[in-house]
C-alpha cells in the first residue's frame, strides 16, 4: 500500500515549487469525468474523457493549472470505476459508439501512473472499449514517461487486439518545448531528451504510436518569432526521431504532434506576467504559420483548439474576431490540407 499521505505532500511540494496559487477541485461528483468531448481528426471520430482523480504528482510546470481540476487526494478505484460507466452510459457516447476511431485517456496527469489512476480501472476502460467501440483503431493514453512499464503496455495492447478492429496503442507524451532551458530551465518539465529518446527506444520494438504534445510561445519573455521558431525546431526533430536519429539507437516509430497554443493559465505564473503585461498569448495566426512547418514531414499534426475554460479573462488564444480562424484549423485537423494554414498564416 501506497502512503497516500507522502504523495499528498508530494503535489503540495511540486505545487510550491512551481508557484501555483490555484486551489483543488475537492467538490466534483467523485462518480463522473471532469469533461468529455468529441473532435474530428484524419483517423475519424475521436473521444477525449478527463477522468477525476489525484493530481498529477508532478504539478509544478509553470504555466499549467490542470492539477485545479483534481483531488489533492486519492479517488478510489470504485468511484474511478464508475466514471467509466458513466462514459459509456452516456446517450451521445452510445449514439456514436459505431463510429468511434480514437479514444484519448487522460487525468491531466499520468493515466500510467498507478498512485493516482487504479490500474483496476484501466484494465476495465479497456474491457469496456472492447465491447462498446467495435471500430476503435486507436486507444491513447496520456502520461509522463516516467510511469512507463513495457510489461503494462505489453499486456494492454494484447488485451486491446482481442478487440473487433485491431486498435493500437498510443502513448501521448508533453514534451512542451524543443528548447531543453525553456523546457526544464524555465517551465520545470523535468523531462530531459535523453530520457525521452530512451523512452522512445524501449517502446519502439513494440509498435506503440507516439503523440508529443507541444506548447507555443509557453513562457514569458518569449517572443512571438521565437515561439513560432520552437515549433519549427520541434517539428525537424520529430521528423529525424521518426526516421530512426536518436542517441539510443535507430528506431522507426508513428509520432503524431499536437500544437497547443498557451493560455494565461487561472494560478500560476503565466496569470501574473499576463497581468502585468510581460506576457500575451500566441495568436492563432503564428499557430499556423508553425505548423506549416510539418508540411511534408513523416508526421500527423492536430492543433489544439481549447483553454479548456482554464483561461483567465483575456488571457486566452482565441481573440475576438477568430471565429474563421477557428473553424478553418478546425477542418486542417480533420483534413490535414496545409492549403488551409497558408491561409490562415497570411
Amino acid at each position: 500500500m501506497r502512503d497516500q499521505a507522502s504523495i499528498v505532500r508530494q503535489i503540495s511540494l511540486g505545487c510550491l515549487s512551481g508557484n501555483k496559487t490555484f486551489e483543488f477541485d475537492e467538490q466534483h461528483d467523485r462518480t463522473k469525468p471532469i469533461r468529455m468531448w468529441f473532435q474530428e481528426s484524419t483517423e475519424g471520430l475521436v473521444l477525449f474523457v478527463v477522468f477525476y482523480t489525484q493530481a498529477c504528482r508532478w504539478s509544478r510546470c509553470l504555466g499549467c493549472c490542470l492539477p485545479s481540476a483534481c483531488s489533492q487526494f486519492p479517488v478510489m478505484y470504485r468511484d474511478i470505476l464508475k466514471q467509466i460507466d458513466f462514459v459509456f452510459n452516456d446517450p451521445e457516447v452510445r449514439g456514436r459508439q459505431q463510429n468511434i476511431r480514437k479514444l484519448i485517456v487522460s487525468n491531466n496527469g499520468s493515466v500510467l501512473d498507478q498512485a493516482t489512476f487504479s490500474s483496476t480501472a484501466l484494465i476495465y476502460l479497456v474491457l469496456q472499449s472492447n465491447l462498446h467501440f467495435p471500430n476503435l483503431s486507436v486507444f491513447s493514453i496520456e502520461t509522463r514517461v516516467e510511469y512507463v512499464e513495457v510489461e503494462e503496455l505489453e499486456f494492454l495492447a494484447r488485451v486491446l487486439g482481442e478487440g473487433d478492429t485491431p486498435t493500437e496503442l498510443e502513448l501521448a507524451v508533453g514534451f512542451e518545448a524543443f528548447d531543453d532551458h525553456i523546457r526544464n530551465g524555465v517551465m520545470k518539465k523535468g523531462l530531459s531528451t535523453q530520457v525521452f529518446e530512451r523512452f522512445v527506444a524501449s517502446t519502439v520494438k513494440y509498435r506503440f504510436r507516439l503523440k508529443c504534445y507541444l506548447m507555443q510561445k509557453p513562457v514569458p519573455g518569449m517572443t512571438d518569432e521565437e515561439g513560432v521558431k520552437d515549433v519549427h525546431d520541434a517539428i525537424d526533430y520529430f521528423s529525424r526521431l521518426s526516421g530512426g536519429e536518436t542517441t539510443a539507437g535507430k528506431p522507426h516509430v508513428h509520432i503524431g504532434i499536437h500544437v497547443n497554443p498557451t493560455y494565461a493559465a487561472k494560478g500560476t505564473l503565466l496569470e501574473k506576467a499576463f497581468l502585468d503585461g510581460t506576457y500575451t498569448p500566441p495568436t492563432l495566426r503564428d499557430v499556423a504559420r508553425a505548423t506549416l512547418h510539418a508540411k511534408d514531414r513523416p508526421l500527423s499534426v492536430f492543433i489544439g483548439l481549447s483553454d479548456e475554460d482554464l483561461a483567465i479573462p483575456g488571457g486566452s488564444f482565441i481573440r475576438p474576431g477568430d471565429e474563421k480562424k477557428l473553424k478553418d484549423l478546425e477542418m486542417f485537423n480533420k483534413t490535414q490540407d496545409y492549403d488551409i494554414l497558408r491561409v490562415v498564416a497570411e
